[in-house]
């Protein structure tokens, strides 16, 4: 199985090569091969471009009567990708490269037109030089001049090298973060000093103020430690100094009593149903009253004691007169008496 893919082949004994007939081939001949494109070019036909390294099928010939140093050269044809234009360019052996002949330009390609222009140069030079010896002195003249001028552009160069490398530099970043730190410090002190101050003001300001809180509450009137002397008016009764009851003076009362009646006075509905008596009579029905020991007491006016003895004498009246609605009101007052009296 390992003779299947043996190369070799069997001659015989009797094998002549001369015998072999050569086939006549012409020596333009064209073979088709598969390349990239050397370089990027335009198509001169649509504008197309083409980048280096495009593959295309090509064909290379062997361009007759031009060599280089015994080393043939060739040339190879391409189509536009767009419009099928036929391209040519062919090899550059003197220059290691390719040369663009028809149907394209080439772009990119400065480096290599500065150099040529180089060349051109140079080549001209020497022409002139050859005929003409004065030329060849001022062409040496003009170089010395410029050699002298890179010398002198040299020397500037190494001195202010020189002068830069005296500078210490390490010492120059010491100090510079000296200064910073110093910097650093600086700033830190005056926010201390700042905070400070504002600690200071507050507490300036709340010692003003208690101060002030303390003196309004010393310039306020006191409370007088003796009651009002109409807190007698809202007692249940009055007492002297021995305990005895002295009357059932209210206000309260009084003042309810015209709330749900009326006033003596007044022109209500049941005003004509009250009779009025006289002040000294029912004073002297109701009987001595004992004044009270006590200065509270004392302050009561005695108009006070005289209306409170007609408003009882006006309430038994209307109980005798109305057994109706007026009797209830009498219960409603005797009620609140005997309450009282207990």
């Amino acid at each position: 199985m390992s003779e299947r893919k043996v190369l070799n082949k069997y001659y015989p004994p009797d094998f002549d090569p001369s015998k072999i007939p050569k086939l006549k081939l012409p020596k333009d001949r064209q073979y088709v091969v598969r390349l990239m494109a050397p370089f990027n070019m335009r198509c001169k036909t649509c504008g197309e471009y083409i980048y280096k390294g495009k593959k295309f099928n090509a064909r290379k010939e062997t361009v007759q009567n031009e060599l280089y140093m015994g080393l043939p050269i060739f040339r190879f044809y391409i189509k536009c990708t767009r419009c099928l234009a036929e391209i040519t360019f062919k090899t550059d052996p003197e220059n290691t490269d390719y040369a663009m002949e028809h149907g394209a330009t080439r772009n990119f390609q400065a480096e290599k037109l500065l150099e040529e222009e180089e060349k051109k140069i140079i080549k001209d030079r020497e022409e002139e030089e050859l005929n003409n010896p004065m030329k060849v002195l001022e062409n040496r003249t003009r170089d010395s001049k410029m050699e002298m001028e890179v010398l002198e552009n040299l020397q500037e160069l190494k001195e202010l090298n020189q002068r830069q490398a005296s500078v210490d530099f390490e010492g120059m970043l010491g100090t510079y973060k000296e200064l910073e730190k110093r910097e650093r410090e600086r700033e830190k002190e005056e926010d201390e000093r700042e905070t400070q101050e504002m600690l200071e003001k507050v507490l300036v300001k709340r010692l003003r103020d208690s101060d002030s809180d303390s003196d309004q509450e010393s310039k306020r009137p006191k409370k007088p430690s003796i009651d009002r002397p109409t807190d007698i008016l809202t007692t249940d009764r009055l007492t002297d100094t021995q305990g005895s009851s002295v009357g059932t003076v209210k206000k309260t009362k009084v003042e309810r009593w015209e709330r749900s009646v009326g006033g003596l006075g007044g022109g209500g509905a049941l005003g004509t149903l009250v009779v009025r008596k006289k002040p000294a009579v029912s004073i002297a029905n109701q009987g001595p009253v004992v004044p009270p020991a006590s200065p509270q007491t004392q302050t009561v006016p005695k108009v006070m004691i005289a209306a409170a003895a007609v408003v009882t004498e006006a309430a038994k009246t209307m109980t005798t007169q109305n057994g109706s609605s007026l009797s209830l009101l009498g219960v409603y007052s005797d009620s609140d008496d005997s309450n009282n009296s207990e």
